[in-house]
C-alpha cells in the first residue's frame, strides 16, 4: 500500500517537474543546517529523488580544513575566505543556470552562521571580519536568495552523533561549545535574518535515510510548497 501510494507520488511530482521546465526559468532550493545534520544526505536524496542538479559543499577540497580545526584563531580567516570564494562561485552559476538546483550549505549561512560565529567567538580580528563583510556586500549584488531553503534543525548531542558516525578525523575534535555556537547563530539566521522562504524540520525526530515515510514526509512538505508557490512564478 505505501509502496503504491509512494510511487503515485513520484509520478505526480515527476509531471509538476515537466510543468516547472515551462513555468520558470530557474529554481535554487538550499539545505541549511549545523555540521553533522545530515545536510549531504539529504541533499544527495532529493537530487535522485526528484532529478535535480545538486551543488555540495567543498569541504573535502579545502585546504585550511584540517589547520583549521587544530588552531582557530590562526586559520579562521583562509578558511572562511576560501569557504566564500567557492560558495559564490556556485552562486553564480547557479544564478544563470536554467535547471532546478538543489545546494548543500548557502553562501548567507556561512557568512550569518559561521563567520559571525567565529567573529563573536575571538577567532577573527575586526580587521579580518570587516574585510569579509566586505567582500560578501560586493558579492551578494551579483547572485539573489534561494526560492526555498530547508533548514535542517539539529541538537548538539544529534550532530555529536553523525559526527562520529561518518568519522571525518578533522571533526571529531570540534569542541561542544563551537557546536554549540553554531545552533544559536542557526536559529538567529533562520527566525531573524534570513529573508527568504524556509521550511524548517527538525532531525532529532526524523530518520530520512533509513526510514522511507520519514523522507515521503519531507517530501510531501517540498511538494506542497513549490505546488503553491513556485509553479506561480510565470
Amino acid at each position: 500500500m505505501f509502496a503504491t501510494e509512494y510511487s503515485i507520488r513520484i509520478v505526480n511530482f515527476a509531471q509538476l517537474i515537466t510543468q516547472l521546465k515551462y513555468s520558470v526559468q530557474q529554481v535554487y532550493i538550499g539545505i541549511a543546517g549545523n555540521i553533522g545534520c545530515g545536510k549531504t544526505t539529504l541533499t544527495k536524496m532529493l537530487a535522485e529523488h526528484y532529478q535535480w542538479e545538486p551543488r555540495y559543499e567543498a569541504v573535502v577540497d579545502n585546504p585550511y580544513m584540517d589547520d583549521y580545526y587544530k588552531d582557530l584563531q590562526r586559520w579562521s580567516f583562509p578558511m572562511e575566505v576560501f569557504f566564500l570564494k567557492e560558495r559564490f562561485k556556485d552562486a553564480l552559476e547557479i544564478s544563470k543556470s536554467e535547471h532546478i538546483v538543489i545546494q548543500d550549505r548557502t553562501l548567507y549561512e556561512g557568512v550569518f552562521v559561521f563567520t559571525a560565529n567565529n567573529y563573536e567567538q575571538g577567532n577573527l580580528s575586526d580587521r579580518d571580519f570587516e574585510t569579509y563583510m566586505e567582500l560578501y556586500e560586493i558579492m551578494t549584488e551579483e547572485v539573489k536568495l534561494p526560492d526555498l531553503m530547508i533548514y535542517l534543525k539539529a541538537s548538539v548531542p544529534h550532530l555529536v552523533e553523525n559526527i562520529q558516525k561518518r568519522g571525518r578525523a578533522c571533526e571529531q575534535n570540534i569542541p561542544i561549545e563551537y557546536l554549540q555556537g553554531l545552533n544559536s547563530r542557526y536559529e538567529d539566521f533562520i527566525l531573524n535574518k534570513y529573508k527568504g522562504k524556509v521550511l524548517i524540520l527538525d532531525v532529532d525526530k526524523l530518520d530520512y535515510k533509513m526510514r522511507s515515510e520519514d523522507f515521503l514526509f519531507i517530501t510531501n512538505k517540498i511538494d506542497a510548497i513549490i505546488s503553491t508557490d513556485l509553479t506561480n512564478t510565470k
